[in-house]
């Protein structure tokens, strides 16, 4: 790709719902990126909260039933189809299974010579099947991390690596400051409604409460850290909507049995994360199974606050590359245990520490999105 379109362009982004999490936060700032340097941004989902900033900053939303695991979703296939090439779609991106299999169908039964480009990000290591395939069948794939990359390089051989491009998550240093503290009043009403974390050594766990995401290993932690005389209180912030309830619920009954409960605090979804973590004295991340990328990783060592994680997977590509201080062997709650007891006597240095950023993200798809709609670009091994 030796140059980009100039002319505005239209894109179309596809996944299933817009409510909370990684893709959708993904989603809002290309789709806010597009809008502001006078594109067309256009996002298809079954909606959900995250809807009015969506349209807010520029951006128009289609609520279309995407992502139903239904056989009657096949029905969506021609009339998105008729959709694409009504709007003059430039750029179709999916960001999920499901909706890329809907956006694939429809596509390849366009007239190759005006149909729209099709765009594909790996976002997670989903499990390999013909099912997952779809995500390699983009003309263009984005990986969130060089694990990510690898991984379906590996597990689909018939990928070309040249259609694969490394565009990492990144964090806007200005919504995610270094040394940003919240403000007086956040402080009081925080407080108010959760006094057991006052002049704790507070440890969070942002992010969805699945089993997957280190639950259990997080109420040992904090159990351990206690008994070494730190005064810990863990906060599990998250939707349990994503994941499913079971896992919360399941959680908080052998939190209650093993008396735990005055030393953990579910605080349920939240838009202020960035004030929750930067209360924190620690953000750590302990998923039992790797994962292509850690956004919260990111946010929180952008704010300055340190990140201890499994180092495996994306979120360990991350901490190798911007806080190796803060890598631990993958389910090793002692190694946890210890290095958290060690920050809590003396707090490690973040100075130095950089992360990905938010705009090197956004140039970096923008412009991906630009080279691949020039008149005559052709792909390789395109599908």
């Amino acid at each position: 790709m030796g140059g980009r379109i100039t002319r505005p362009l239209t894109v179309l982004q596809l996944l299933p719902a817009l409510n909370a999490g990684g893709v959708e936060r993904g989603t809002l700032e290309v789709a806010a990126a597009l809008a502001g340097r006078g594109h067309r941004s256009l996002v298809m989902s079954a909606g959900g909260r995250l809807v009015a900033p969506l349209e807010a900053a520029g951006s128009e939303h289609l609520c279309w039933p995407v992502g139903q695991k239904s056989p009657l979703t096949l029905r969506l296939v021609g009339p998105l189809r008729r959709f694409l090439a009504g709007q003059q779609v430039d750029i179709l991106h999916a960001r999920s299974r499901l909706p890329a299999w809907l956006a694939w169908l429809a596509w390849r039964g366009m007239n190759p010579r005006s149909r729209p480009r099709f765009v594909t990000t790996v976002h997670g290591l989903n499990s390999v099947s013909a099912y997952s395939a779809v995500m390699t069948r983009g003309e263009r794939v984005i990986a969130v991390s060089g694990f990510a990359r690898d991984y379906v390089l590996a597990h689909y051989p018939g990928l070309d690596s040249g259609r694969v491009t490394v565009i990492p998550r990144g964090v806007d240093p200005a919504e995610f400051p270094r040394g940003f503290q919240p403000d007086k009043g956040w402080l009081a009403e925080w407080y108010r409604r959760h006094p057991q974390t006052r002049d704790r050594y507070l440890v969070t766990l942002p992010g969805r409460v699945r089993r997957d995401k280190g639950l259990h290993d997080f109420m040992v932690v904090i159990a351990g850290l206690r008994a070494r005389g730190v005064p810990a209180h863990g906060l599990v912030v998250g939707d349990t909507r994503g994941g499913g309830q079971r896992p919360g619920r399941d959680l908080r009954r052998s939190i209650a049995t093993a008396r735990l409960d005055e030393i953990l605090t579910f605080t349920g979804y939240r838009h202020d994360v960035r004030e929750i973590m930067a209360l924190s004295n620690a953000v750590v991340s302990l998923s039992r199974k790797p994962e292509a990328f850690g956004r919260t990783v990111n946010e929180a060592l952008g704010l300055g606050v340190p990140v201890a994680g499994y180092a495996h997977g994306g979120v360990g590509e991350q901490l190798v590359q911007h806080f190796p201080a803060g890598a631990v062997p993958p389910g090793d709650s002692a190694a946890m245990i210890d290095r958290l007891a060690r920050w809590y006597a003396v707090p490690p240095s973040l100075e130095e520490v950089r992360v990905h950023t938010l705009e090197a993200m956004l140039q970096g798809t923008v412009e991906l999105y630009q080279a691949l709609a020039l008149p005559g670009e052709s792909c390789e091994g395109r599908p």
